[in-house]
């Protein structure tokens, strides 16, 4: 299954390459026929208008590093966030938000656990190694279900730890609930 996959990849990739390169070969023979002299003046802006353009795909998805899940800004936003979600009772006073967002891969994702776990009385570690997936050396002896290797979602989370609980309600408060912790701090 992998070596299909593998040489699939590796054509499309030499077809791009030699599409790339058939495109630089052929702007650099310039044009040719009647009015040929105006044009090749003109192609000189051109040529230089399209070597500005970078024909990596890669280069063409946008990131964004303002974004709260970018590094730099991450650990900025969790130190800013820490006094605000311990004053609410959301985050404990021993606790700090980098701790505890750590196994999450996005900022927002851990902040919609935390209101979660405190807006249902959930144990906020049971929830979290629920929803990443990943086993930190927290105490899990008291969640329900079992604790797998496998990430979970929000809402499918809630309902194993909480049945008596509306996991999709609860799920959209708290989502709503990190995205105005997150626009509060200007993130």
């Amino acid at each position: 299954m992998k070596r299909p996959n593998l040489i699939v990849a590796v054509l499309i990739l030499s077809v791009s390459v030699f599409l790339t390169v058939g495109a630089d070969r052929a702007s650099a023979q310039g044009p040719a026929g009647a009015g040929a002299s105006t044009a090749a003046q003109g192609s000189s802006k051109s040529s230089d208008s399209h070597s500005s353009r970078s024909l990596n795909p890669i280069k063409w998805v946008k990131k964004d590093k303002t974004s709260p899940n970018s590094n730099g800004s991450r650990s900025d936003i969790e130190k800013k966030l820490t006094p605000k979600l311990q004053a609410e009772g959301v985050l404990p006073a021993n606790a700090n938000a980098t701790d505890a967002c750590s196994p999450f891969v996005a900022l927002n994702e851990c902040l919609a656990s935390l209101h979660a776990s405190h807006n249902l009385g959930v144990e906020f570690n049971c929830l979290r190694a629920k929803v990443t997936g990943v086993q930190t050396n927290a105490d899990l002896s008291g969640c329900k279900g079992s604790i797998g290797d496998k990430a979970q979602s929000l809402n499918k989370a809630i309902h194993e730890l909480n049945p008596s609980a509306d996991a999709k309600g609860a799920t959209k408060n708290a989502e709503q609930q990190a995205k105005d912790d997150l626009k509060d701090l200007g993130a």
